[in-house]
């Protein structure tokens, strides 16, 4: 049987069955192999739903449009093989991807109480896995390999590749898969849609750097990519790193009871990440290319999914890419792993002008995620959707906030209309309409509800011993909170509970009845980032912030690309002002190779840099190639070694240099997100993580 018939069985059990005929509804014991039907998908601490979740899946199960299948028919559309692998390996020795993993997905006869039935029924499609034909003899997609989809255009001569992916390996696999099917042809172009490292961190898999910087290949990206492409996540980006093991839930078991899906792919590859710079710069908002004599429009759209993006037209075979404009899902307009709020009224308007360009003579649309939309009717239908999810939630949002309602209310009070609800293509899957709403009202009015309480709050663990002391202590509270859990108010409970575990971070008790709320919490989810970001939560106040490592977030070449102005701004972030205080220097840094120079001054406990000067009284002047300066910004080799070495020359008062190392601080990604889990015996800077990098590689 194929992978695609499996997948269609499996989707038309989900939309067809009713309440769960696996699992029982449970109260809450503690779950062990032996304990439950299902056991084998089952880390041991968990517990099963409770009858108010089963109810409230059945609920959705009731009211939601499974009858429309249409989703999983485009979706198996064009299958032409799948390898007889379901893992990648990376060239560290690691898995990088496992396909495998999710296989329970696809048993007959199941449906899941744990899992939101929209969120199985998305977590089903995104099981396509292997090679798919998008537009005979012209355009083919690789999906199920990453985060992402990876597309190939066949030009005159070889492949034009669209996104290629977060990993060199899954991307390399991609593309020996294509030609091993289609016949071997070679790159001659790589398009990059955007500028998350889903969608060019596996470029090395397809091309060489020499064929790049030759001008053999082209490598095309948005105006803004590069500058992007590394700096979005880079001053905060040990917080972004950590928050991300909850929005994606890297560490979570993959099971029903875990992680499940990622909304717009089912994880994200854990290879080698890089980047090659393009050379190909598409800087209007409408730009024509013609490339190996496939003839492509460029619609550059700023700010909408990512700060640089672009979507682009086959006007001669009436196809349609739309990058990560539009998806199977509406999109996160505040991510939670944390990012700069997005413009929902722009992405919105970008969509809206798609639809005049492109949309109304388009035949197919792709893009790089899900699955492709067949026939002109179709793809409009689905264009409109999007732009008016986006636009309402803007427009209806501010509508309430115009009223009084407030940061804090938005998410109980706004409604995506009832027309839009019953299209699966409005579902919001990566975003949530709770968090998306509040991000609308943080765009516009910021995080004060305007209520002078909550202007200068007290911090949690500061406040939760006073409404601890105030509830009648611990003992009341478990109570409390406990009947709240067993009468299925769950959001209740988490109010109280939380205020406990802050009081009191060494209360196991506290923090186990808290895990049990987050997790039914979680099941109830229809956005995998927000089930995540619950269900790991309750992992970690059970067994402690766990071991392990997150998919690969940079790499020698995202550091290379990493501008030295960008790089200073950073160690101005890692500076630890309290330790800076009373001290003062200026030092001139030189790098000779790239012709750039730097005055940088510490002040007011503060470190500043300005690019393009040099201060004739500095203190100290530092000269060093960029080309090697990278290798201590990659941490290959220290500025002390870069020193006696003579790579750098220190000219002046040393003890400016001596005294700025003393200042630095290296962050730690093993920080609590919640009190009470980190592990007693976790030394400083060392944490069960791996060291965080400086971007992330996720597209959300």
């Amino acid at each position: 049987m194929t992978a695609s018939s499996n997948i269609a069985r499996a989707l038309l059990i989900a939309c067809s069955l009713g309440a769960s005929s696996a699992m029982a509804a449970g109260g809450g014991g503690v779950l062990s192999d032996a304990g439950a039907a299902e056991g084998k998908h089952f880390h041991p601490k968990g517990k099963l739903p409770s009858e108010y979740t089963v109810k409230l899946q059945q609920l959705q199960r009731d009211s939601l449009p499974f009858e429309d299948t249409r989703d999983f028919e485009e979706s198996k559309r064009g299958f032409i093989a799948a390898p007889d692998y379901k893992q990648i390996m990376a060239e560290a020795g690691n898995v990088a991807w496992d396909m495998g993993s999710y296989e329970w997905l696809l048993e007959e006869g199941q449906t899941w109480d744990s899992i939101h039935p929209s969120l199985q029924r998305q977590a089903i499609l995104n099981m396509n896995y292997g090679l798919y034909e998008v537009l005979p003899g012209k355009i083919y997609q690789v999906r199920g390999f990453d985060l992402a989809n990876i597309s190939f255009i066949k030009s005159d001569t070889g492949w034009i590749v669209f996104d290629p992916l977060t990993a060199k390996e899954t991307a390399a696999a991609a593309l020996k898969l294509v030609n091993e099917k289609l016949g071997k042809r070679p790159v001659v172009a790589v398009v990059y849609s955007h500028s998350h490292a889903d969608h060019f961190g596996g470029v090395r898999g397809v091309v060489d750097l020499k064929d790049v910087q030759s001008g053999k290949v082209k490598v095309i990206a948005p105006v803004g990519f590069m500058d992007h492409a590394v700096a979005e996540n880079v001053y905060a980006g040990n917080a972004m790193n950590r928050r991300m093991f909850f929005q994606y839930g890297v560490l979570l078991p993959r099971s029903p009871f875990g992680h499940v899906d990622q909304s717009i792919g089912k994880n994200t590859a854990a290879g080698n990440l890089g980047l090659i710079p393009p050379n190909v710069i598409v800087s209007k908002d409408l730009e024509t290319l013609t490339v190996d004599g496939v003839k492509m429009i460029f619609q550059n759209t700023p700010g909408t999914e990512a700060p640089a993006e672009m979507n682009t037209y086959f006007p001669e075979w009436k196809a349609f890419w739309a990058a990560e404009n539009i998806t199977g899902t509406i999109h996160n307009i505040y991510t939670l792993r944390g990012a700069l709020v997005r413009d929902a009224l722009k992405w919105s308007k970008e969509i809206n002008r798609a639809l005049y360009l492109f949309g109304q003579d388009a035949q197919v649309m792709f893009a790089s995620h899900s699955w492709p939309r067949w026939g002109n009717e179709r793809i409009q239908e689905v264009m409109r959707a999007q732009r008016d999810t986006y636009a309402n939630l803007n427009n209806g949002v501010l509508h309430l906030a115009n009223q009084g309602v407030t940061i804090n209310q938005i998410h109980n009070q706004y409604e995506v209309p009832e027309s839009l609800q019953q299209q699966w293509s409005a579902r919001s899957y990566h975003g949530s309409v709770e968090h998306n709403s509040r991000a609308v009202v943080n765009r516009y009015l910021g995080y004060w509800d305007g209520n002078p309480t909550t202007l200068i709050p007290l911090s949690p663990e500061d406040s939760a011993p006073l409404y601890v002391e105030m509830m009648g202590g611990a003992k009341k509270i478990l109570k409390k909170g406990q009947q709240l859990y067993n009468e299925g108010k769950y959001r209740h409970a988490q109010e109280i509970l939380n205020k406990l575990v802050y009081a009191e971070p060494d209360n196991q008790k506290a923090k186990d009845l808290l895990a049990d709320v987050f997790e039914q919490i979680g099941y109830q989810q229809e956005s995998p980032s927000v089930r995540n970001s619950f269900l790991a939560a309750a992992y970690e106040l059970r067994s402690g912030i766990p071991s392990g490592s997150s998919p690969k977030s940079s790499g020698p070449d995202m550091i290379q690309a990493m501008s030295t102005e960008l790089w200073l701004d950073f160690l101005g972030i890692r500076l630890d002002s309290h330790k800076a205080e009373g001290k003062a220097f200026s030092i001139n840094l030189v790098t000779p190779d790239n012709k750039e120079k730097f005055a940088v001054e510490l002040s007011n406990s503060t470190l500043t840099s300005i690019q393009g000067f040099t201060n004739k009284n500095a203190d100290l002047t530092i000269t060093i190639n960029r080309s090697d300066l990278e290798k201590t910004m990659m941490g290959a080799v220290s500025f002390d070694d870069q020193i006696k070495s003579g790579k750098a020359k220190l000219e002046g008062d040393k003890s400016a240099y001596e005294t700025l190392k003393t200042l630095l601080v290296q962050f730690d990604i093993g920080f609590e997100l919640m009190p009470g889990t980190k592990p007693k015996d976790l030394t400083p800077n060392k944490g069960t993580f791996e060291q965080a990098d400086l971007a992330d590689t996720s597209g959300g």
